[in-house]
């Protein structure tokens, strides 16, 4: 059994990997097919030279994905056939008691570094070279390595007591521990949520209250008529990284803040941060924050039932390159190889994702004004160098947001 489940796995990671090269390819060959004429709906808004940094830029991604996709593959192979797993095992077990609590948290915090360290390169590939050609990189080595320290800080002070909880409640809670796993997991997440507008985003940026009384005026007017209650309207210095451009929302209940990047309020007229935070009104009205938080506790539940089912078989163990059991060695193993098998659900994801997003322009046009929603978008997309033809089966696969043709149409509908 344990061979016939190692081809599986190997024929599933070829077919995913495969796939993902091919989109990749087909999206390169698209965009930069269509590079040279702007698509005619926005000929007039987009100038020539915009659209083609749009369309290189787009490539220059697509082909560090390539690379991405074939050390993700080679990673994924040497940590499981390739027997790394099982080596940091038995150098861990020669410290501390094998299959206990303490070995395991080292086990899966070893690995876990070990990975952050393999896409380091190419993380700072994407910043340093990508980023930077394109004019989008704001961020200095020193920034860049800060970062790096106070993720790895928050990672200890959060992730370590959650994998040692995690590991404790496997151990002593008999056949139902995924119950009690699962239920400390959408704890942690929930308190995660909670906590982050107060404590862990201002670790990384400088929030203040907006300032321009004219654009409080115009958002505090648009809240009411929402009937949206906010803690604050806040401005975040996301220029200090980046060029790129956003606004969100934080928290839940009595701490819900609503956040502008300064680089979106400096490019946007105050009708269209209006029409932008209508959007984003529409996701907290059509409830999708908590939508996409009952299908994310729904299919953890299902996955770790799965696990639960899993986790005494020698065969899943064998199958990847492993030959003792335990409940970490188990934990990593799924972790690692549930993508492979998940991959061709992504469509779907992506496919719930965009529905949202045209609810919620929907609700911006029904409350503010479609026609400067587009326009918003239109600058959105030039500042950001988002293509506008994207390949429509890479589209499909992995967007989470519709092709700029499809959603500025039906906006326009909406207006007239």
């Amino acid at each position: 059994m344990s061979n016939e489940f190692a081809w599986v796995f190997l024929a599933a990671l070829a077919l995913a990997s495969a796939a993902r090269l091919w989109l990749a390819a087909r999206q390169i060959g698209h965009v930069r097919a269509h590079r040279d004429a702007v698509p005619a709906g926005f000929a007039e808004a987009m100038p020539l030279a915009a659209h083609r940094k749009a369309a290189d830029y787009t490539v220059a991604k697509e082909r560090l994905g390539i690379v991405d996709i074939l050390v993700g593959a080679a990673v994924l192979l040497a940590l499981t056939l390739g027997g790394l797993l099982q080596w940091l095992s038995d150098q861990w077990a020669r410290v501390l008691d094998a299959g206990g609590v303490a070995h395991g948290t080292a086990l899966i915090v070893t690995a876990l570094v070990l990975l952050s360290a393999l896409e380091l390169p190419i993380a700072i590939w994407r910043t340093f070279v990508i980023e930077a050609r394109f004019g989008f990189n704001r961020m200095t080595a020193a920034l860049y390595v800060a970062d790096l320290a106070k993720h790895a800080a928050l990672g200890a002070v959060l992730g370590v007591p959650l994998v040692v909880l995690v590991l404790w409640l496997m151990a002593r809670m008999g056949a139902l521990w995924w119950v009690w796993v699962w239920g400390a997991w959408a704890g942690f997440n929930l308190l995660v949520l909670l906590i982050y507008p107060a404590f862990i985003a201002p670790l990384f940026n400088k929030f203040t209250p907006l300032a321009d009384p004219a654009l409080a005026g115009r958002i505090e007017a648009l809240l009411e008529r929402c009937g949206f209650r906010s803690k604050g309207l806040y401005v975040m210095d996301g220029s200090k990284r980046s060029s790129h451009g956003n606004a969100y929302f934080t928290g839940f209940g009595a701490a819900k803040r609503i956040v502008f990047f300064d680089t979106l309020l400096a490019r946007l007229a105050p009708p269209e941060v209006e029409a932008v935070l209508a959007h984003e009104l529409g996701h907290y009205r059509r409830h999708h924050v908590w939508k996409r938080v009952a299908l994310l506790f729904a299919v953890s539940a299902a996955l770790l039932a799965l696990l639960g089912s899993l986790i005494g078989e020698p065969w899943f163990y064998e199958g990847l390159g492993v030959s003792g059991r335990g409940t970490a060695m188990a934990l990593l193993l799924f972790v690692l190889v549930v993508p492979v098998f998940g991959f061709f659900l992504q469509p779907l994801a992506s496919l719930y994702s965009r529905r949202h997003e045209f609810e919620a322009d929907a609700y911006a046009a029904a409350h503010s004004s479609a026609a400067d929603l587009v326009k918003a978008l239109v600058k959105l997309y030039q500042d950001n160098a988002a293509t506008l033809t994207p390949d429509p089966l890479h589209s499909v696969f992995y967007d989470s947001h519709p092709p700029a043709a499809a959603r500025i149409s039906r906006l326009q509908q909406q207006s007239a």
